[in-house]
């Protein structure tokens, strides 16, 4: 018994050291990720940094955190930011955020608010972290840009990543938002008529997309991986009597520009048109024409309601058959 006895005592004690040298090491890993930062130029201040959590737990916490990249001119600020691991399983994190931040980018500043906003993060035991999967949920989410006066909402948002088993860089991910508002003054200019609900039923999206590089501590230190090619199962959003699907394929070159088809299926299609030429989205000389085109299209389908185009991206610009309808986007992640 008195040797079971000091077995355990002898076990808690190591136990306590392992703790001890761990969260340390967790601190001062954190301080040393800010000094390289502001090495290289940033902003990367906090007013303290704590961890906590023993036995089982690393969990810090940064409170009045900023970081700004004077690079990419993107900016973050909130009043705290907490990391929770386990002690025994520390390339597991939980993230969990304020119920306030600000996010500043070159063309607008954001308020973001939320009632709960975590993320559920694994990486793999390599230099670098390179990311395994990734869970982020927000609850009562709504942004703000200092550029209007209402905010986007959503009542729940869920966004998950997973590497695939195709490459290193290669993941694939899914985004659903339910209860999803648009901003009251965007809604105001595609509805003028107010027809459609102020939610949408639906608004998601499934994708694979390749990168040029894995995403790693090195996409926050340096530069984003940049996408490659993007496999588009399907984006879809209902709203109202409106209904849209999108799916494709595209590669993408060093320069952002996007190469191959993306199918669109529009279900009530004319009175998507008609918000479009209600809106001044769409000139109303060219509504007409436009609209007999696509009833053509449709009838040959064999669903006047509905309507599949075809886009072909390629040289810079977007295709409906042999018509150029514009610039193509370019997709470059800051």
């Amino acid at each position: 018994m008195r040797g079971m006895l000091i077995l355990i005592v002898v076990a808690a004690l190591a136990w306590s050291v392992y703790w001890a040298v761990g969260s340390t090491g967790a601190t001062k890993a954190f301080e040393a990720w800010f000094d390289g930062r502001r090495a290289d130029g940033w902003v990367a201040e906090y007013s303290d940094l704590s961890t906590r959590g023993f036995p089982n737990r690393f969990d810090s916490t940064f409170t009045d955190v900023s970081l700004a990249d004077p690079d990419t001119g993107l900016a973050w600020e909130a009043p705290f930011f907490q990391v929770f691991a386990l002690s025994y399983k520390p390339n597991h994190i939980i993230a969990v955020w304020p119920d306030h931040q600000l996010i500043a980018t070159p063309r607008a500043k954001y308020d973001v608010t939320s009632t709960d906003m975590r993320a559920s993060l694994v990486t793999r035991p390599a230099p670098g972290l390179p990311l395994e999967r990734l869970t982020l949920t927000a609850e009562g989410l709504a942004v703000q840009p200092d550029t209007t006066v209402q905010p986007t909402t959503t009542d729940s948002l869920t966004l998950a990543a997973e590497r695939t088993t195709a490459s290193d860089s290669s993941y694939r991910f899914g985004l659903t938002a339910d209860g999803f508002s648009p901003a009251l003054d965007w809604r105001v200019k595609v509805d003028p008529g107010d027809t459609l609900p102020d939610t949408l039923e639906a608004l998601s999206l499934d994708m694979t997309v390749d990168f040029d590089k894995p995403w790693d501590l090195s996409a926050i230190e340096d530069a984003r991986p940049q996408p490659t090619r993007i496999d588009l199962k399907l984006a879809e959003a209902r709203w109202g009597r409106l209904e849209l699907q999108a799916a494709g394929e595209v590669t993408v070159d060093a320069a952002g520009i996007p190469t191959g088809e993306i199918t669109v299926k529009a279900r009530n299609w004319r009175d998507i048109l008609r918000l479009a030429t209600d809106s001044g989205a769409l000139p109303q000389a060219f509504a007409g024409t436009l609209e007999d085109g696509l009833a053509l299209v449709s009838q040959m389908a064999g669903n006047p309601k509905t309507l599949d185009i075809p886009l072909g991206l390629r040289d810079g610009r977007v295709f409906l058959g042999p018509v150029p309808l514009g610039p193509a986007p370019v997709l470059r992640l800051r």
